[in-house]
């Protein structure tokens, strides 16, 4: 142990150069400058104040508009209905992006709901007919549950029904009104006596990719409209002399087509009630303008290259005989090397990511840029978890400077394996494809660890690595960048000499008295320090 001790004091003593401790400095100070300029640089713009962005019952950013005709439901009915008809609305599709088009995109929703209230974000239970997934069960902006599959049409409708027993509420399809089959119950903790049940239509925007660079995309979202023609309509266990009442759950109706053409709202004729809505239900993304906190770590990637180039010249330079150095280190030495040089890129990484990331969160905020809320321990784990990857890359580093011995030789090997695929990963440059796969078989994927966003399967989205979407979980990247750093570290240590066999000299032996004195000053320098 006290051998050990020495060691790391002894490689801490040489890696505190002045000129390795103000590069770290500098890679920290860019981390937190980057990252605040990009928060400065965004801002809401809205017609008067912002409103307040919902979130749901768990506090997450939500999604929250849709048209509604309702009435007052006690602690138990229920509501059924026949779905006859769902059409929508496109504008400017492509390929041409030319005209407004019919259409449905693939999560328009059309069906019926019971809700704590009209106000956005409070909890629901929904089931509905989509434009392309089927019947499906949602409540509370994060839960699906899938139900048959296809279409509607008039020969072919779909009946729903929802029911409400306390704080739990059970959806039901049919398709002949007799023989129902039960698509799932979901239970709603603290909704009060009285709800709203009734008929909803909504739909989010049509997200089209722009090919840009070689091969990336950025995304296009374009306004959309749905409709659902229901008949049947069947309630019980609501309040006594109540009556229907139309709401737009969030803003409607400030759209030019909506304004001239087709309203949101509903029509009742003929015995037939048709909703019309524009908006979605579910959790929020970026495509609805929010930031999460990793986006204000810009300037990671040059810190990351700042750690790779120290930490290589941390181990060549024993190499080019440089005295303050000493001779090329034993295996234990080394390892100290790798010890201390890990410490100092841990350290770097936390204190910039432990200031840039709040300061940077908290600065959206007040510019009105909603920011998706992460918990205590998630936003512990993108601090210290990325400030961990930072050190394990220069572990890589170190161990390939050991390996290859020339500082050039491993700068370039290790900025191409980590550095690189980080980089070009984190904007629309490569095709989707070769970036995932660059981020599960290299080095970078073990900055996965600063990922807060959730890829949601009834949410329609962009979900690549230049939208913030790692391929891999975290802790499973982290584990890729572990497993290189371990087996390149290891294969160094195996290549150095072991504390009682340390070579005089880098190549071969020498006997010249020159060569003799230079050795004793090294080692005179290495028992001073």
């Amino acid at each position: 142990m006290e051998k050990t001790n020495e060691a790391l004091r002894r490689e801490w003593t040489r890696f505190r150069r002045p000129g390795r401790l103000v590069a770290l400095a500098l890679a920290a100070l860019a981390v937190v400058a980057l990252g605040l300029l990009y928060a400065y640089g965004n801002h809401a713009s809205c017609d008067g104040p912002c409103p307040a962005d919902p979130t749901g019952p768990d506090g997450t950013l939500v999604n929250d508009q849709f048209s509604l005709l309702h009435q007052d439901l006690g602690r138990n009915g229920s509501i059924t209905v026949r779905l006859t008809s769902m059409t929508g609305t496109i504008t400017y599709p492509p390929p041409h992006h030319d005209r407004i088009v019919p259409g449905l995109v693939p999560w328009a929703k059309a069906g019926i709901i019971v809700k704590d209230g009209v106000r956005p974000g409070s909890s629901y239970a929904a089931l509905m007919l989509t434009g392309g997934h089927g019947v499906r069960m949602q409540y509370d902006y994060l839960h699906d549950i899938a139900g048959s599959r296809g279409g509607v049409s008039a020969r072919s409708p779909r009946w729903l029904r929802l029911t409400r027993s306390g704080d739990s509420v059970t959806g039901h399809e049919s398709a002949d009104g007799e023989h129902w089959a039960k698509v799932g119950t979901a239970r709603l903790p603290g909704l009060p006596e009285t709800v709203r049940v009734g008929l909803f239509a909504t739909s989010p925007g049509d997200l089209t990719l722009r090919p840009v660079g070689l091969g990336g995309a950025t995304e296009q979202v374009r306004w959309t409209q749905a409709g659902g023609v229901f008949d049947h309509v069947a309630l019980t266990g609501t309040v006594p002399a109540a009556s229907w009442k139309e709401d737009l759950v969030g803003e409607a109706n400030r759209t030019d087509w909506e304004k001239y053409f087709t309203r949101s709202g509903a029509v009742r004729k003929n015995g037939t009630i048709t909703v019309t809505g524009a908006g979605d239900i579910g959790p929020a993304g970026a495509e609805d303008g929010a930031r999460p906190v990793e986006r204000t770590l810009g300037g990671l990637a040059l810190a990351l290259l700042v750690v790779l180039v120290v930490a290589v010249r941390f181990a060549t330079s024993a190499y080019r005989r440089d005295p303050a150095d000493g001779p090329p280190p034993t295996s234990t030495e080394l390892a100290a090397k790798a010890a201390v040089v890990a410490a100092a890129a841990f350290v770097t990484g936390l204190l910039a990511l432990g200031v840039v990331i709040p300061a940077g969160a908290a600065i959206l905020k007040g510019n009105g840029i909603p920011v998706p809320a992460v918990s205590p321990l998630t936003g512990a784990r993108v601090v210290v978890g990325t400030a961990a990857a930072l050190a394990l890359s220069a572990v890589l580093g170190l161990a390939l400077g050991a390996l290859l011995r020339r500082a050039w030789a491993a700068v370039a090997v290790a900025v191409l394996a980590v550095a690189v695929p980080y980089a070009v990963t984190s904007f629309p440059l490569l095709a989707d494809g070769p970036s995932r796969w660059l981020l599960r078989l290299t080095p970078a994927a073990g900055f996965a660890t600063q990922q807060t966003l959730t890829a949601y399967p009834h949410v329609l989205a962009h979900y690549a690595p230049s939208t913030g979407y790692f391929p891999l979980p975290w802790w499973a990247g982290f584990g890729v960048l572990a497993a290189y750093a371990a087996a390149l570290l290891a294969l160094a240590l195996k290549r150095v000499p072991g504390d009682g066999e340390r070579r005089k000299s880098t190549n071969r032996p020498s006997c010249d008295r020159n060569s003799i004195n230079r050795q004793n000053r090294i080692d005179s320098i290495i028992d001073r320090t």
